[in-house]
């Protein structure tokens, strides 16, 4: 079905009113969110996904591969900088034993319908190892082949080239995400990551000849060295590229967490006016050239899956994001993976001699997790319809879950107060629905619904924009 209003057009600008909005705050890749999450174990785990076999959803596998050849400054991601593939070896023989743990407690004749490969770079591995992930997977879950699947890898164009793209596709992926952060020499040097335009431009060619279904390119606004001017010049650029959706992500500069940031000198940053006159012109100038703003920092073509799902009332989010690929069941595999399975997210360590050492012992690296109560299971529905169909329909969510939904949430509709005052949200009758100026501090809405986040603390989170 058509969602029953109209996505707004543009964004409203009111640079005080964002200024007062923009708060640190979870991103919503799930929730309760990672903080949450207490000591949980393998037995905890396997409990959960047998219980998830009832209700025959389909699987969606994430696989982590930790591994890049250099680092890149702004990185907050679980890698490990080396340039010796025989590293992934051993940790592909570790996969191998957590998959094989894993599916004995899966119905494995449940459908894969998604599939994707993040890190680090997951392009590290040569093609041979690609086959090898690729035939282990099949033999322990059974992957699909079906036109409708949604097969993804993260792709780093320094590290791969047209071969790549050939074996990836008769690997069965069928989507691509191509790193690319910003495409000026000055901005890249400043970042540690120099990537000429000719090497993305050569893999989007190729990847339109092989006909994947779909291509993301990743950009970050808020980068060294980065003007409204300079960051202008790489938008005209990719668009000419044509992707079919973009993630535009705010750089979070947190370098007492992460060290490579440490490398940024915190003068090169632009300031927080010339950062939100970034976005805006990112935001104009994308839905100027035709892409729907998604949510958040996704973009992508009226055809592409997730503006269709978007408009049927099926996206989900997901710990990669925005996600066509509804109502399935997440199992992570690998060093720092989440799974979502059933009302239960459960995580493994993000040390990788910890996850080693639990498969070396013969049991599954289950280290942290959450098993979600009713009312984790109502908010979560109400944070991911908000971030998903930019509505939430009070009436829909009590029917779904039995309550009085607005007696119910009276907590969060009473945060939601100086938001309704402010023209971000709209009520019309049980319904709330987000306008444009809301749309653009959609985490800061969210957060209203979070019974959590009171006790977390801010600065653990980036800021909304």
């Amino acid at each position: 079905m058509s969602l029953p209003y109209p996505l707004p057009p543009s964004t409203a600008w009111d640079a005080e009113l964002i200024r007062r909005y923009d708060v640190s705050g979870p991103r919503y890749t799930s929730y309760p969110t990672a903080l949450s999450f207490a000591e949980f174990g393998p037995e905890e785990f396997t409990t959960a996904l047998e219980r998830g076999n009832a209700s025959r959803r389909p699987l969606s596998l994430y696989v982590h591969i930790p591994f890049c050849r250099r680092i890149c400054f702004y990185c907050a991601c679980n890698k490990i900088a080396t340039k010796n593939t025989d590293l992934a070896r051993p940790y592909l023989t570790r996969l191998d034993r957590e998959m094989a743990l894993t599916s004995r407690h899966l119905d494995t004749s449940r459908p894969v319908s998604q599939l994707h490969w993040g890190g680090g770079t997951p392009t590290f591995l040569t093609l041979d190892q690609m086959s090898e992930l690729i035939d282990r997977l099949d033999a322990r879950f059974g992957l699909s082949g079906d036109r409708d699947r949604d097969y993804a890898i993260e792709i780093d164009p320094r590290e791969a080239d047209v071969l790549t793209l050939r074996h990836l596709q008769a690997l069965g992926f069928n989507r691509l995400s191509l790193g690319v952060q910003d495409l000026d020499p000055r901005v890249q040097k400043a970042i540690n990551r120099v990537q000429p335009r000719v090497l993305t431009e050569s893999l989007i060619d190729e990847a339109a000849r092989l006909g994947f279904h779909s291509l993301n390119l990743d950009l970050i606004y808020g980068l060294p060295l980065q003007t409204r001017a300079s960051f202008a010049a790489t938008l005209e650029q990719v668009i000419e590229l044509a992707p079919a959706r973009l993630s535009i992500f705010n750089y979070a500069h947190l370098p007492e967490r992460f060290a490579p940031q440490r490398r940024i000198a915190a003068a090169d940053l632009p300031g927080a006016e010339e950062k939100l006159g970034i976005l805006q012109d990112t935001i104009e100038r994308l839905q100027d050239a035709g892409y729907v703003h998604i949510g958040m920092d996704h973009f992508a073509r009226p055809e592409d899956s997730l503006a269709v799902a978007q408009r049927q009332g099926s996206l989900q989010r997901n710990f990669q994001g925005y996600s066509s690929h509804a109502d399935s069941d997440l199992v992570g595999l690998g060093v720092s993976a989440i799974s979502r399975v059933d009302d239960v997210y459960a995580q493994n360590p993000t040390a990788l001699g910890d996850y080693e050492a639990a498969l070396d012992a013969g049991h599954l690296a289950t280290v942290k997790g959450l098993r979600l109560s009713f009312d984790d299971r109502l908010r979560r529905h109400a944070i991911e319809r908000l971030m998903c169909d930019m509505a939430l329909d009070l009436g829909a969510l009590g029917e779904a879950f039995g309550v009085d939904a607005e007696a119910y949430l009276s907590d969060a509709l009473a945060r939601l107060a100086p938001a309704l005052a402010d023209g971000l949200i709209i009520r019309r009758g049980p319904r709330l629905e987000v306008t444009a100026a809301g749309r653009l501090l959609i985490r800061h809405l969210a957060m209203a619904f979070d019974a959590h986040l009171p006790g977390q603390g801010g600065s653990r989170y980036s800021r909304v924009l």
